[in-house]
């Protein structure tokens, strides 16, 4: 085996042009980790906040960072025992916890290691890890979404809100999200009842017409904002609002305890259980990965770009990395996109 490896390495925080490829050490594996070929990783909301710098002191310089890996184990730690050299495994890697998934190998304890689903490709999988444990931990352990409640989920054509559409529907309830009029068909395809028009209408009034006023039980926020204070506004009695972001701004509560509102916060904790539900959901085709564009490993600055700015590039779902190949498929209406925003740009 050669002791080094290709990575993405942030050299420093910043833009998209901060990653550098070069060559490191292979990690040496502990007595309970596992060693993996790393075929495929994603990008995620966090990876662009730890590249620009929002979280300088938890992530020392030079480094690797990533949160998806699906791929294949190549050697075993002295203690391991649940898994075998061959073996397709997909997770994330702890976070902040160390080196991440922008890398040929990855060396990760044993605990956080699931079976990758046997249907879908290294590709999908790992566009599956971190985003569908955030989903099962907000819907599932949080806010205990039940079967025919009313869930109302922000940003339903991103790559956490196509999973939250589909397992909300797998829980049995009933599914509002909000998304560019251009996305309806597509969130609607996917399990989505109703969609609302975020460009163009007010999602309180939209959520008081469709549910006559009786409101919804959960709200699932991935756009922040001011989302903490409207939530109550559409909330039923006892309603719970589930956040993936940051409070970056001050916030009014004042409604939520009319409601008798409760609020969660995640972030998400790592475990093979999360992965294992995810699995069995996927191999049952309730749930599909979503794929909105694919790029090599050498491409992760604008893997990094397309992400950050999906909703100028109307994104669907995840951003790809082939690690192991040079696979590029950045669909027409992106690169149109870019060139239109760069030719109207002062």
């Amino acid at each position: 085996m050669k002791n080094t490896m290709k990575a993405m390495v942030l050299a420093r925080f910043g833009g998209p042009e901060a990653f550098e490829l070069r060559d490191v050490p292979v990690p040496a594996v502990g007595p309970r980790q596992v060693r993996v070929r790393v075929h495929a990783t994603a990008i995620n909301p966090l990876d662009y906040q730890i590249r620009r710098g929002d979280y300088v002191d938890y992530v020392p310089l030079p480094a690797i960072i990533g949160h998806d890996i699906s791929g294949v184990v190549e050697e075993l730690g002295s203690h391991v025992t649940e898994f075998g050299v061959g073996d397709e495994v997909y997770y994330t890697p702890r976070i902040f916890g160390g080196a991440g998934s922008y890398a040929e190998q990855h060396v990760a304890d044993v605990e956080l290691v699931g079976r990758k689903p046997e249907n879908v490709s290294h590709l999908e999988a790992a566009s599956l890890t971190l985003a569908g444990g955030t989903v099962w931990e907000a819907f599932v352990t949080r806010a205990q979404l039940a079967v025919g409640e009313t869930v109302l989920i922000h940003g339903g054509a991103g790559g956490v809100g196509t999973l939250a559409i589909q397992m909300a529907k797998a829980i049995g309830a009933r599914v509002i999200t909000t998304a560019r009029a251009s996305d309806h068909a597509f969130v609607k395809s996917l399990g989505a009842d109703e969609a609302i028009d975020f460009m163009s209408e007010d999602y309180v009034e939209a959520i008081a017409t469709i549910t006559r006023g009786r409101g919804v039980n959960v709200v699932f926020d991935t756009i922040g904002g001011d989302t903490l204070t409207r939530s109550p506004l559409v909330l039923a009695d006892a309603g719970r609002v589930v956040s993936l972001m940051d409070i970056a701004q001050p916030q009014n509560l004042i409604e939520a305890w009319g409601k008798n509102a409760s609020y969660h916060f995640v972030f998400t904790r790592q475990n093979r259980g999360k992965l294992d539900a995810l699995t069995h959901l996927v191999e049952r085709g309730l749930v599909k990965p979503i794929l909105g564009a694919t790029l090599p490993l050498a491409r992760m600055g604008e893997a990094h770009e397309l992400l950050e700015n999906g909703g100028a590039y109307a994104l669907r779902g995840k951003v790809a990395i082939d690690v192991v190949g040079q696979t590029l498929d950045v669909p027409e209406r992106f690169r149109e996109r870019k060139a239109a925003l760069l030719a109207t740009a002062p």
